[in-house]
């Protein structure tokens, strides 16, 4: 944990646990906020559109953060529970006409069960046993989707939304859009990082770390461990309703197996327990897979002789080269990093602190 900076003490336990002790890193959070407002209006539309879907996906891997990371519960189906919120999101928009500040969290809310009822098996089965059963969502949810009546999931033929509105303004414009996916992941973000202060976040760290002796100490394991996938299926089943309406239309082929491990590739660059390392992941991650997409056609044209296909093909092969790199290298991810480049900072000249 990086040193405070100078001049910097408390005198009660919640100022300690504050993220921000001063008005410099105030002043920056306002900048940061300023920014997101402006760069809709500055920045190509292309870029727009990215940082977009990054947001979407940060409200899912902060979820997963919160599951694996935070708690220590090995999750292989995020994608699934993503696919869980935005079908019902869609369905609830569609069947019952309630609004998307209304749909989006009984998207949450279903993905949320989904997660209680594949998190159960959490208190008898740890590690490579628990993957195996989170994967069983991941498995089960496309066959649940398909075989339901058309009528509430739409079936293979997937569900179409109408544009998200507040008031008579339709929210439909590229920018419109960017502000409501936005909005939710600043919403999110706020809601993961101060869980990580309250006494649901500590029982969480205290089942990760031990969680036998987090038993002695009084933690209910069956609960704690089941409101853990409960908490992360919700922020991936909100996450989800975002996608439905930035996209709207879902089917079940948007939420596969593959992402689901991309996602634990994320926390797992950016730094597993920290939910700055969720935003960090997410951006490196999606950051670079949009960069090797934008390069693709170039490399192609320059080493015609690798095929058309070829740095597509490899793109995968690269960024899981990355996530290797990073357990080898960086195994506490870029908020460890972020952490040590502070530390450095507050106590230059005198590296011996």
């Amino acid at each position: 944990m990086a040193v405070l900076p100078c001049g910097v003490h408390f005198s009660a336990y919640k100022e300690a646990k504050s993220f921000l002790h001063t008005p410099y890193q105030w002043t920056s959070l306002i900048i940061l906020f300023i920014f997101l407002l402006l760069l809709p209006f500055i920045l190509p539309a292309k870029l727009v559109s990215m940082m977009s879907i990054m947001a979407i996906l940060l409200v899912v891997v902060l979820g997963l953060q919160i599951t694996t990371g935070l708690s220590g519960q090995i999750n292989l189906g995020q994608s699934a529970f993503m696919g869980m919120g935005a079908f019902a999101t869609a369905s609830l928009a569609i069947n019952f006409h309630l609004p998307f500040w209304l749909s989006i969290p009984g998207g949450g809310l279903a993905a949320a069960l989904l997660g209680i009822i594949f998190g159960m098996p959490a208190l008898r089965v740890k590690g490579f046993y628990l993957a195996l059963t989170t994967m069983a969502a991941q498995v089960l949810f496309p066959l649940l989707i398909l075989n339901l009546p058309s009528s509430w999931f739409g079936s293979s033929m997937g569900l179409g939304l109408e544009p998200a509105k507040i008031g008579s303004y339709v929210i439909q414009s590229r920018t419109g859009l960017y502000f409501l996916v936005m909005g939710g992941a600043v919403i999110m973000s706020f809601f993961a990082f101060n869980l990580t202060r309250s006494r649901t976040g500590r029982a969480l760290v205290a089942l990760r770390d031990n969680d036998i002796v987090a038993e002695i100490m009084g933690v209910n394991l069956f609960y704690y461990k089941t409101l853990a996938f409960a908490i992360g299926a919700m922020f991936a089943g909100i996450g989800g309703g975002l996608w439905a309406y930035y996209l709207r239309f879902v089917m079940v082929d948007q939420f596969t197996l593959w992402n689901s491990i991309w996602y634990v590739g994320m926390v797992i660059v950016g730094g597993t327990g920290s939910i700055l390392g969720a935003i960090f992941g997410t951006f490196a991650i999606h950051g670079l897979e949009e960069l090797l997409v934008t390069l693709g056609p170039w490399l192609s044209e320059a080493f015609p002789n690798l095929g058309g296909t070829a740095w597509f093909t490899g793109m995968n092969v690269v960024l899981g080269g990355v996530i290797i790199l990073f357990l080898i290298f960086e195994p506490k991810g870029l908020a460890h990093r972020w952490s040590v480049i502070k530390h450095s900072f507050r106590i230059w000249p005198y590296p011996y602190l």
